[in-house]
């Protein structure tokens, strides 16, 4: 039997990943403050992305989450939210035709600001300062007034988060997204082979659309055609914040807890202890929940987790992310398919190719190379085909910027470029044309992981 769970039962358990503030009372007194700010979304919003996500435990539909790796304050304008939502609904459309199956588009927006780090503190010229962990919390700056916490910053992360989910209703539901208009969702610079592959699916979806108004199936009649249902999510890493923003369902007979802060939240790999401070919190809400797991995670412990996330084992709830390694994917991942498999739980397998594929290049930049993105996704694949599972998603830190981050793809970016164009705040993103080659290959392997043809899979690269 769990412990009664309320919105600040975590702050009994351990907690790692957060930082340290220097003034606790000026903390608690913006964390009050957040906890009169009116909601950024919705308990029905939450209710129907784990609807949506149950169909996708069942096999019939596709997780496409993605996103900056860490939103800032210096980069926030609407072009680049636009850009970002662009790339995600050109991936979901070319899986979508690709495999014929629904696919739930999740960003890792509106709230993707605190990141985890491997250590409290940074040494520089023999200076240690604090580490950087996301613009709600410090400053990039390598200065003691930068990498003070500042709770300032968490009134400014929700200002931010409010601004750009308004914009992404908009163009979800204004007009942006109808798919008469997917001819306009091509970004200019992306001259590659997947960007030539996109204008042939483009004429074949305008063909489709013109034969559809002719049988009289128009955008006016089919709201499918012109909105889109698009959701945000973040790592739930800073609990205070993450409290704040939580409020109770007045539509509930039971009086639900919603996290109002996003649709969805995660659990990151450094932060899934059983016992640990993160769980806690997240076990008492209803919104749909990630849960990262990396090679270290045994079965007998992620069955544990399933049972504290989510007792009931209701579909769509517990979404899985896979993040190994291209390397180690057969070896780390089969064993907790089978073990949930075995159990009957009810999960979304989602597969994170970026955290376990991240180098440092010769010229000093943290990277990532794209076959080694794509070698883990294609053994996602093969291990769920071996099991009999569905290969349910994928999580990837994109952007719609021009960027050279990440090594490879189409484009060749080499050692040499990645200086060219390197914008990140934290770790290396595909940009919009390695997105969009990804997605075709995705797809592809959608198509044979339902025909049930396991060789192909492999090929599909």
């Amino acid at each position: 039997m769990a412990a009664k769970w309320s919105p600040d039962s975590w702050r009994g358990r351990p907690i790692v990943q957060v930082p340290d503030y220097p003034d606790p009372a000026e903390l608690a007194g913006v964390e009050a403050t957040l906890a009169k700010f009116p909601p950024l979304v919705f308990a029905g919003e939450t209710r129907r992305l784990t609807q949506s996500l149950g169909q996708v435990a069942a096999g019939k539909a596709f997780l496409l989450q993605g996103g900056d790796c860490a939103e800032s304050f210096a980069e926030f304008n609407a072009n680049n939210i636009r850009d970002t939502f662009r790339v995600l609904l050109q991936m979901a459309v070319v899986l979508t035709f690709g495999a014929s199956l629904p696919v739930v588009k999740v960003g890792r927006l509106a709230g993707q600001f605190a990141k985890p780090r491997s250590a409290a503190t940074e040494r520089r010229d023999g200076v240690e300062l604090p580490s950087y962990r996301g613009d709600i919390i410090n400053g990039m700056d390598f200065t003691p007034d930068s990498r003070r916490p500042d709770p300032k910053r968490l009134l400014q992360a929700y200002s931010q988060s409010a601004s750009t989910l308004n914009l992404l209703r908009a163009f979800a539901q204004g007009g942006y997204a109808d798919l008469h208009q997917v001819h306009r969702w091509n970004l200019g610079y992306a001259k590659s082979s997947a960007n030539e592959r996109w204008l042939g699916v483009v004429h074949r979806i305008s063909e489709a659309l013109d034969f559809m108004e002719a049988c009289g199936v128009t955008p006016d009649q089919t709201a499918e055609l012109r909105t889109v249902d698009f959701y945000t999510s973040h790592e739930a890493l800073l609990l205070g914040y993450e409290q704040a923003m939580t409020r109770q369902d007045s539509t509930s007979p039971s009086g639900e807890w919603v996290d109002t802060s996003a649709h969805m939240l995660w659990i990151g790999d450094r932060t899934r202890e059983p016992d640990g401070a993160h769980v806690e919190f997240l076990r008492g809400v209803i919104n749909p929940i990630g849960l990262k797991c990396g090679p270290s995670l045994e079965p007998a412990q992620l069955l544990r987790l399933i049972d504290l996330l989510n007792p009931a084992n209701k579909p769509g709830r517990l979404t899985l992310i896979a993040r190994m390694g291209a390397d180690r994917v057969a070896e780390k991942l089969a064993p907790l398919v089978r073990a949930v498999q075995r159990e009957g739980r009810a999960v979304v397998w989602s597969c994170d190719p970026m955290h376990g594929n991240t180098l440092t290049s010769s010229t000093g930049f943290k990277t990532r190379p794209f076959d080694r993105i794509l070698k883990e996704v294609r053994e996602f694949f093969l291990v769920h085909q071996a099991e009999g599972t569905h290969a349910g998603g994928v999580h990837l830190e994109l952007t719609g910027q021009d960027v050279t981050e990440c090594l490879g793809g189409a484009q060749a970016i080499d050692e040499a470029e990645l200086g060219d164009r390197y914008h990140t705040h934290c770790d290396p993103r595909l940009n919009a044309s390695q997105s969009l080659e990804l997605a075709f290959l995705m797809a592809e392997m959608l198509k044979k992981e339902r025909a049930g043809v396991r060789a192909d899979i492999a090929e599909a690269s």
